[in-house]
């Protein structure tokens, strides 16, 4: 046998006493640089938390089924992955497409019913004379649930809301509070004579007249007169809607109110308001039925709260300067004091047969004043 050790020990290699101090010492920074790099390194807590978490979501090692029924699982991951990759970016648009427009999607699913909403959200308040008729909207019934269904006042504030006032300014030497004064006493006058319940189904309009001045003996002479008594030359609807009770009444308890109210310095040293405001009143006859109808009237009024130190005139009353009515769905021709609203399945009533234009009773652009004589017909009610 021989001795290998004794072999290899003996061979060409150089002995450890053969290399400079230098060489070795180089060599030795080599070898533990490669030691270090070759090393296993202890992972950080971070990716042993990473590493479990993954362990966790993956259920089986892998490796740990390896016949064909995994590898054809494996192929269909795989197809799977591709063709995500492929639809992934349009999925993605689409997505955000739905998410900022839910209304899209056929159906509405998320019963956002954007759509319905817009059709029947208040408006704004009007803050200038408008220049077109409202709109065409979708065909409706009014019912007794739904009275306002198919008009356009559907979307129009409820009652006294809808009449807004401005914000009160100084008028040169006016005060404002005396413009406030005036605005408010105009809006008083408009919601006893028009939007009051009793008042609408024939009451006497008590607080409406407390606001006018009575330094106009004629002006209050004349409505008393024309509310006591109504005719011809003296009509309460003038100036109050009124309906007959025996004859209808509301249907619910909403009165829908569309219109503005400005301001200005007046002829007699005082605050000029100009209100122009139309009002849907939906009834119903008196007999028991349920057959919806509405009438609408749209009033113009100008009022002007004086200088008391100018004018002989009572403070904080208002001058009625002028006022101008236009009722649509309403009998020509009867001057009993009452509106009398006709109904789709009764015959017309009055004594005139309708002979004028067709008006659109909705159309606050149209001016008022100047239409001709005559029993006109409404284009909707």
């Amino acid at each position: 046998m021989s001795d290998r050790r004794s072999e290899e020990s003996s061979g060409d290699e150089p002995s450890s006493s053969s290399i400079s101090d230098e060489v070795w010492e180089q060599f030795l920074r080599d070898s533990e640089r490669d030691i270090r790099k070759s090393a296993p390194k202890e992972p950080s807590a971070r990716a042993r938390e990473v590493t479990q978490r993954l362990k966790g979501q993956q259920g089986e090692p892998e490796g740990w089924r390896a016949g064909p029924a995994w590898q054809e699982a494996n192929g269909r991951a795989a197809r799977r992955r591709r063709i995500w990759a492929v639809i992934g970016l349009p999925l993605t648009i689409a997505v955000a497409v739905v998410a900022m427009r839910p209304s899209l999607i056929p159906g509405d699913p998320f019963g956002s019913a954007s759509d319905v909403d817009t059709a029947t959200s208040q408006l704004p308040a009007e803050t200038a004379a408008p220049t077109a008729p409202p709109s065409a909207v979708a065909a409706g019934t009014p019912t007794l649930a739904h009275p306002f269904a198919g008009s356009p006042a559907l979307r129009w504030a409820d009652g006294a809301d809808g009449i807004v006032l401005p914000k009160a300014t100084a008028l040169g030497s006016i005060p404002k509070g005396r413009v406030e004064l005036a605005l408010q006493q105009t809006k008083k006058l408009l919601v006893d004579a028009n939007l009051n319940p009793e008042v609408v189904a024939g009451a006497h309009p008590d607080a409406a007249l407390a606001v006018l001045d009575p330094q106009q003996p004629r002006l209050l002479e004349g409505l008393n007169t024309a509310l006591h008594t109504p005719s011809k030359a003296h009509d309460p609807l003038s100036l109050f809607s009124r309906f007959d009770p025996e004859d209808v009444h509301l249907a619910g308890q909403v009165v829908k109110t569309r219109g503005r109210i400005t301001f200005a310095k007046g002829k007699f040293e005082g605050v000029a308001v100009h209100a122009d405001f139309t009002f849907v009143y939906p009834v119903v006859r008196a007999d028991g039925s349920t057959e919806v109808t509405r009438t609408i009237v749209r009033r113009v009024i100008d009022t002007e709260l004086s200088d008391p130190a100018h004018y002989r005139v009572t403070p904080g009353r208002l001058t009625l300067v002028s006022h101008v009515r236009d009722a649509g769905n309403s009998a020509c021709d009867i001057y009993d004091g009452y509106l009398h609203p006709q109904f789709p399945s009764q015959a017309p009533t009055g004594s005139a047969a309708p002979s004028g234009p067709s008006i659109d009773p909705y159309d606050r652009s149209r001016k008022l004043g100047n239409e001709p004589e005559g029993c006109g017909t409404v284009s909707r009610t």
